[in-house]
């Protein structure tokens, strides 16, 4: 093993507030390895916020949590808060979370529907697209006051296939340029309306003590699951349980560029659409026989199979995951905290009985209660606890490199290889070493 970098960045190993310059910052970064300091330093954290996290597209909605002229959405890119909102014109703005005089929040529900935001300490007025509209006693400032400059800082903001991203960074190439071939597996991915549109669902929310690229790492990562998900894999049907014995199987990782990737586990259910007169596994099938008293036999296998969710898992660097049926998003708190969330995926407007057993599902392998989440979550934090030692140690990330291969989208290996880790963590060398 090469360690040929540790005298070069022996610097950054502890929180001390040394800044590191680009050249310390590419060296932790090799082919096949990354140094523990980018899981622990504090100093490589703030320059990510500012780096990684203003620089680069960031997703901060679903279209389906922001559906009407008003309605919003509070949330953080990277530590900073912000406001999805849909205007009166049906446009959606992404709004810095401060007022512009004396920098107190203007929300502070989650969510809601609203005409206006109000700041709660002196009571600047703003519109849903952000722009001024009232200030009490505005006699008091004379001519000082030029409200068509004092706003809300509205962030660019697009769309892809009702994916809501917002940057900071207005050269920043168009965001369609950036998910690239990702958006194919997007497209994938919101087949699972069945037809209907989709909607996300109630989330579960949750902090670990760890660094949030941990977290990263896990959702491309399809070696751990048949070590750390065994609870899980006793707790379901013999069936289920073939079908996600997918480390032996057919499936792959790719390399998607710009740090994004798919794992795929399941290959017959890449196409919800496709092989739909495919058996339907027996756990579905008394939901089958319910849905076929108020549709026909093609609509119910596709609700089925739908309920079941996506073969793959897509991560779109940096910061959501959509994973078989829900959307994982991180939120990084510090170097050492990370929150995520948890959004089922749902019909809207499909059958009740199909959302409800899809929220079963969910439940079953999500959350508190669930038999993934604390299994998940507890592995990150022992990466966490373990980082803390060995300050000269690499994590290493060479599995499946051997097998790596080119394909028409990018660079592919088995299913358990670590090719979306190499990926993520190419692109934050990119990020974080690029010139002003």
């Amino acid at each position: 093993m090469q360690c040929d970098n540790i005298i070069q960045i022996k610097n950054i190993n502890t929180d001390a507030p040394t800044v590191p310059d680009r050249a310390e910052i590419a060296a932790l970064v090799q082919h096949d390895r990354v140094h523990t300091s980018l899981y622990n330093s504090d100093a490589l954290f703030q320059l990510e916020l500012d780096r990684i996290f203003t620089k680069t597209w960031v997703w901060v909605a679903h279209a389906s949590e922001i559906p009407e002229t008003g309605s919003f959405k509070t949330t953080e890119i990277g530590t900073q808060p912000v406001i999805v909102v849909r205007d009166r014109k049906g446009t959606v703005h992404t709004l810095l979370n401060r007022c512009r005089h004396r920098a107190a929040t203007v929300c502070e529900h989650r969510t809601g529907k609203t005409n206006s935001f109000v700041c709660p300490y002196h009571g600047w007025g703003y519109a849903l697209d952000g722009s001024l509209r009232g200030v009490p006693h505005p006699e008091s400032y004379a001519d000082q006051l030029e409200k068509g400059e004092l706003g809300l800082v509205s962030l660019r903001t697009e769309q892809y296939a009702g994916m809501i991203f917002a940057t900071f960074n207005d050269q920043i190439e168009p965001l369609e340029d950036f998910l690239g071939p990702a958006k194919k597996w997007m497209d994938l991915f919101m087949k699972q309306g069945a037809g209907f549109p989709i909607k996300t669902g109630p989330a579960h929310r949750f902090r670990f003590p760890g660094n949030w690229k941990i977290q990263l790492e896990n959702t491309t990562d399809g070696y751990h699951f048949p070590v750390v998900h065994r609870s899980f894999l006793s707790s379901v049907d013999k069936q289920t349980e073939e079908m996600l014995n997918f480390v032996d199987g057919s499936g792959y990782v790719e390399d998607l560029g710009n740090g994004h990737s798919v794992m795929v586990m399941i290959p017959e259910l890449v196409d919800l659409d496709a092989n739909l007169d495919a058996p339907i596994p027996e756990r579905f099938t008394e939901l089958a026989e319910a849905l076929r008293q108020d549709h026909d036999e093609e609509q119910v296998r596709r609700i089925v199979r739908a309920v079941g969710g996506s073969g793959f898992n897509l991560n779109l660097f940096p910061n959501i995951a959509c994973s078989m049926a829900f959307f994982r998003v991180l939120q990084p708190i510090s170097v050492k905290e990370t929150e995520i969330h948890h959004a089922v995926i749902m019909m809207d407007g499909g059958p009740e009985i199909a959302n409800q057993a899809r929220l079963r599902l969910h439940e079953h392998f999500q959350g508190p209660m669930g038999f993934g989440t604390p299994d998940d979550s507890e592995a990150w934090e022992r990466v966490q606890r373990g980082a803390t030692s060995g300050n000269e140690l690499w994590i290493m990330l060479n599995r499946g490199l051997a097998g790596e291969h080119r394909t028409d989208d990018g660079l592919r290996s088995d299913v358990s290889a670590e090719t979306g880790m190499r990926a993520a963590y190419q692109m934050w060398k990119k990020l974080m070493t690029e010139a002003e």
